[in-house]
């Protein structure tokens, strides 16, 4: 109940910052590699390992101060993880591996401060909610396993990095980003469990 409502504070929050936006628009095309790894809170089920992975798309910066703005956009998520799941049958221990490769239409909303320029570059934070739609789910061996896999998909981001300028609004943008996934991912018959999704973000893109 109390994340319902920070999650619900929050998403007011930026709602009212990006209608009260007076400022510069800006766009940003991003196309950053990730290691992704997902995580259950159940003992029979174990991180198997992460996945590489990559997301690609818009971000718009609706700035309602100099440095303040409410970032937003839409990129596609390829993203997934490996888990380890223990059977137990019979007083023999079993396991098995699934391997998730999921991809996600991802719709971030979040709030960014960015310091003054120093020289061509200033430095910038931003945090914020990364939900997603789930577009495709496959296992290892390329089969379809959009029923093991929810349809939704919420966590957190917060990071920072540098954005340069190379003449104009046009800047480089290099940043690091962690998301840190809210909700369960997998619904695997038999297991109870919650699998969170996490992500480290190596994100580069062009402000133009």
């Amino acid at each position: 109940m109390q994340k319902s409502t920070i999650i619900l504070v929050f998403l007011l929050l930026t709602g009212y910052a990006a209608a009260q936006s007076t400022g510069d628009t800006r766009f940003t095309f991003v196309l950053s590699p990730q290691i992704s790894w997902m995580k259950s809170d159940m003992d029979k089920v174990d991180n198997g390992g992460s996945k590489m992975g990559y997301n690609f798309g818009l971000l718009v910066d609706y700035f309602f101060g100099d440095n303040y703005a409410v970032s937003s956009g839409l990129t596609i998520n390829t993203t997934g993880g490996k888990i380890n799941y223990i059977i137990t049958e019979n007083d023999n221990t079993l396991e098995s591996r699934q391997r998730y490769n999921l991809r996600y239409i991802e719709i971030p909303v979040g709030l960014k401060l960015r310091s003054e320029d120093i020289k061509r570059m200033n430095i910038y934070g931003r945090f914020g909610l990364s939900p997603q739609l789930n577009i495709m789910a496959k296992d290892n061996d390329d089969n379809g396993i959009s029923d093991e896999v929810k349809l939704l998909d919420l966590g957190y981001h917060i990071g920072g990095g540098i954005e340069y300028s190379v003449g104009g609004k046009n800047a480089l943008v290099f940043g690091l980003l962690f998301n840190n996934g809210f909700m369960d991912t997998t619904k695997r018959n038999g297991y109870n469990d919650k699998a969170i999704l996490n992500r480290l973000v190596f994100e580069f893109g062009f402000i133009f």
